[in-house]
């Protein structure tokens, strides 16, 4: 007889309708007594019954409720509560006068045929049946076998078949702790109001696995999950973390619960689809799946493709990865905190079929294990020989078997607690309240017991009835040629601690496989996204850095992006350094330049009065030495570091010192030009403004208007220094100008060139003493050539501010030496070098003998008589006297006393 229970969690109204169903079945009178059912299962007698649910086999196939017989975690987690229970037994300290018996139920992996099964522990909670209501059919009475209630339930293993059961188990009030379930709606105690469990919920394993992705750097991922709670909701919990931990999910498969061959190979063909870049699969899969799925990879010759992060339900155990370690190398797992329990390995290593009647499936995994039979009449009957200690044997504790010791301990004091604080018998034997244990009251004890597991740690459960989250990290890894092993490289407990160097990888690689959906962007690249993790990358300009990791931004005016162009940094300013040729070479030039024209002053002072000093017009030749010495220190002020006041300076000064040279050979060549020209022709008086304080006057005049625009220049533009870029890589210092104002005042300066070589070609023809019109040519040739040649240098030196500050100073001081050299190195010459040249000369007598040629020529056509008139030759000669007075006269007025002295004695050298 079968009563199957289906659907969602159940309300209160269900009770009635299961107690009429019941009572349809099993007509009441007697208590306490079952139908015997041809389910096996085991039973002993006890004080005390603790239930448990174990997967003795696996899930069945084609419409068969259980499989193959699971022969390490199934029976390791079965003899574990037996191992407990006999340990608590044994114990005068715990349960003491008390004996624990079992009812112990075979899960199959399967949660409709757990729930069937879970109807054995609630029979004897119903309050009678009725033995005579019933007949066998061939009308004799049934045989009946009184059950006794549970206490509790140990288990289940897999979260599905918890959840199914404790829908059931909550209406009967029946606890219910389970050793492995750890999906998260087991915490919702609405519905599952009487679930208790000796592990965490998912949501810790799942913020472990996202830390462990996160470690491993693969933020693009795949999830694989099986339908029903523990998956779905594992999983869930699984993207929810990662979505804020930005880890991605590429696909979310789904397991279904009826699967084949198929099934899983086109899962695993789903994976591969599109090019997919997530190699890291993570899993919320039960054991006998995930074993599927490692088969599938193996078949389809896919084993080196993927990276496994798998749940708990994995673990470190043996069952998955059998005879299919090559597929399953380099998997990660992971497991609740454990420890292995030594004598728990003693016992099981001791069990024979013949001291190990009471565990009903023992016999047939002998059998499996040993492949034998132990049938008298089997062909391959086992000899008795055999022993679980042969070394031949690969025997590894499974992972759960310290949590199902806890868990038959935790309600093993529950019940102590609770019958403690009934009675006050030192023998609970003794106590009243032995077959009225289940209910709320115990709940309430088991919540709230709290002691050292039989591993070390401490045993207490929160207000859902969870665990404490502690989880140990695996990787299942390749020891040696075919050796294969579960290494811990890790552990969490509220934070992840991974020991990288423990990791390996297949092919004994320890570099951690890449899972990502874009390769990361180098230095000095933003990110340009397509979807949450991927994105492509795309290179900064080179004056630009990553405000962010998305967007680049140009840097400011005079700085640039560091080398990993995360930050901008100021470029260094550039000037010419003091050690430098380019510096030097113009400096000492300027600085000879300077001592020269001293120099030069000097002499003109000390021959003041000599005769070629007065010609040349002492005055404006001051003027013109002030503007050559101006000059020269315009080019050192152009080599300093510009600041406000030395641009200031430099914008002045260029066009000043030039226009101070310039104005003046215009005043003097124009002065003579005028002396000459009126007093030729007219004889009668000197030209007007012809005096040294007339002559200072113009020349000043003319260079206040370069010194005016120049004011009203700064007045309109304000000086200022700008920081250029410099081969990207430096600033340099540059004075601010308009480049309107700069040729007007250049072209200023041209216009004063003009005019000077205009009258320097009127002056050409008179006397020696008074005639520099080849010196002025020569000077402003000179000045053009250097101008000309400046100009390619200037601009070709792409953009070397060196040759540019460095030639346009050399310009400088080129044009002011040309002046210096080329106006005053005749005279300073003749000064020193020749004084006897430094007289005033008959120059009457040249002009008369001229003047006589001239006319003769004119007259006669031929050389001219000696006995030509000497009337006309005194005329001539008193015209030249004249202008000659009036040149000296303007040039040294308090000294003509001396000049009609020399002019006297011309006469007489023209008569002789």
């Amino acid at each position: 007889m079968k009563l199957l229970l289906l659907g969602p969690p159940w309300n209160s109204g269900f009770l009635s309708v299961f107690l009429i169903c019941l009572t349809m079945f099993w007509p009441s009178h007697g208590t306490g007594v079952i139908i015997e059912e041809e389910t096996r299962k085991i039973i002993t007698e006890g004080d005390v019954i603790f239930g448990g649910l174990f997967p003795m086999h696996e899930k069945g196939q084609q419409g068969q409720s259980c499989g193959s017989l699971k022969k390490e975690k199934g029976i390791q987690r079965l003899e574990a509560m037996l191992y407990a229970i006999d340990r608590i037994n044994n114990d005068d300290e715990l349960l003491p006068g008390l004996d624990i018996g079992l009812h112990i139920l075979d899960t199959c992996s399967f949660d409709t045929y757990a729930l069937e099964q879970c109807m054995d522990f609630i029979k004897a909670q119903l309050s009678t049946i009725d033995q005579e209501d019933y007949k066998c059919a061939d009308g004799r009475s049934p045989k009946i076998r009184p059950l006794h209630p549970v206490a509790g339930v140990i288990g289940a293993a897999s979260s599905p078949v918890s959840i199914m059961v404790a829908n059931i188990l909550r209406l009967f009030k029946i606890p219910q702790i389970s050793y492995a379930s750890s999906s998260v709606d087991l915490s919702d105690k609405t519905r599952f109001e009487y679930f208790s469990r000796v592990v965490a919920p998912d949501t810790y394993q799942a913020q472990a696995m996202v830390d462990i992705a996160k470690a491993f750097g693969w933020n693009y991922v795949n999830t694989l999950a099986d339908d029903g709670t523990y998956g779905e909701k594992g999983i869930g919990a699984f993207e929810n973390k990662a979505k804020k931990s930005g880890v991605c999910v590429s696909k979310s498969l789904r397991i279904p619960r009826s699967v084949n061959e198929t099934t899983f190979r086109n899962i695993v063909e789903e994976l591969f689809k599109d090019d997919n870049n997530a190699r890291a699969v993570v899993m919320f899969v039960n054991e006998d799946n995930c074993r599927d799925i490692l088969k599938a990879l193996v078949k389809l010759n896919r084993t080196s493709h993927l990276n496994l992060l798998a749940s708990d339900s994995w673990g470190a155990k043996i069952h998955p990865v059998f005879s299919q370690e090559v597929a399953a190398e380099g998997t990660v797992t992971i497991l609740p905190k454990r420890q292995i329990i030594p004598e728990f390995d003693e016992y099981f290593l001791n069990l024979k079929p013949e001291n190990n009647t009471r565990n009903l499936w023992f016999e047939d995994y002998w059998e499996e294990v040993f492949d034998c039979s132990l049938k008298p009449s089997a062909l391959n009957r086992c000899d008795g020989t055999e022993s679980l200690k042969d070394g031949r044997l690969v025997y590894i504790q499974e992972g759960l078997v310290q949590f199902v010791i806890d868990s038959v301990y935790a309600l093993a004091h529950a019940v102590q607690d609770m019958l403690r604080s009934r009675c006050y018998h030192r023998n609970l034997k003794l106590c009243k309240h032995i077959n009225k244990l289940a209910g709320q009251e115990l709940l309430w004890f088991i919540r709230n017991v709290s002691f050292t597991g039989i591993g070390g740690s401490r045993v207490t459960f929160d207000s859902f009835g969870d665990g404490v989250g502690r989880y140990d990290i695996y990787q299942y890894q390749k020891m040696s040629s075919n050796d294969y092993d579960y290494v811990q490289i890790g552990e969490w407990d509220t934070s992840l601690k991974i020991n990288k160097s423990a990791l390996l990888w297949r092919f004994k690689s320890r570099e951690i496989p890449v899972s990502i959906c874009s390769e990361p962007c180098e230095q000095g690249e933003a990110t340009k996204t397509s979807g949450p993790c991927c994105w492509v990358c795309i290179a900064c300009n080179d004056n630009e850095y990553l405000k962010d990791e998305s967007t680049c931004e140009s840097c400011p005016e005079g700085s640039r992006p560091n080398p990993n162009k995360t930050e901008c940094a100021r470029l260094p300013e550039l000037h010419l350094d003091p050690a430098s040729l380019w510096f030097i070479l113009p400096v000492v030039f300027s600085c000879l330049g300077i001592l020269c024209t001293f120099g030069v002053m000097i002499i003109f002072v000390i021959f003041n009065t000599t005769p070629i000093i007065m010609a040349s017009g002492r005055e404006l030749c001051y003027l013109l030495l002030l503007g050559i010495i101006m000059s020269y220190g315009t080019s050192l002020v152009m080599l300093a570091k510009p600041t406000l006041v030395l641009c200031a300076l430099r914008r002045l000064g260029l066009g000043v010192s030039l226009s101070f040279i310039y104005a003046a050979l215009v005043t003097k060549t124009n002065r003579i030009y005028r002396i000459f020209s009126t007093g030729i022709k007219a004889m009668v008086k000197r030209p007007s403004y012809t005096s040294p304080k007339s002559q200072i006057l113009i020349c000043i005049c003319l260079v206040s208007v370069q010194v005016i625009g120049g004011l009203t220049w700064l007045g309109f533009e304000k000086p200022s220094v700008s920081k250029i870029t410099y081969q990207k890589d430096f600033l340099i210092l540059k004075c601010s100008a308009s480049q309107i104002a700069t040729i007007i005042s250049l072209f200023y300066n041209i216009f004063l060139i003009v005019l000077c070589t205009v009258y320097a070609f009127k002056t050409r023809k008179i006397p020696q003493n008074f005639n520099e019109a080849k010196y002025i040519a020569f000077t402003m040739y000179s000045t053009c050539i250097v101008w000309l040649a400046f100009i390619p240098i200037y601009f070709g030196a792409n953009h070397d501010f060196k040759i540019e500050v460095t030639s346009l100073c050399m310009g400088v001081s080129i044009s002011a030496t040309v002046a210096l050299f080329c106006l005053f190195a005749p005279k300073v010459y003749v000064v020193l070098c020749q004084p006897h040249k430094n007289v005033r000369q008959a120059t009457s007598t040249s002009i008369q003998s001229a003047a006589n040629n001239k006319t003769n020529r004119a007259f006669y056509g031929g050389p001219t008589p000696v006995t030509a008139s000497t009337a006309q030759n005194g005329s001539i000669h008193k015209d030249i006297q004249h202008v000659e007075n009036n040149v000296f006269s303007d040039s040294l007025e308090e000294t003509s006393s001396c000049d009609e002295g020399v002019a006297m004695q011309a006469p007489s050298s023209g008569a002789s």
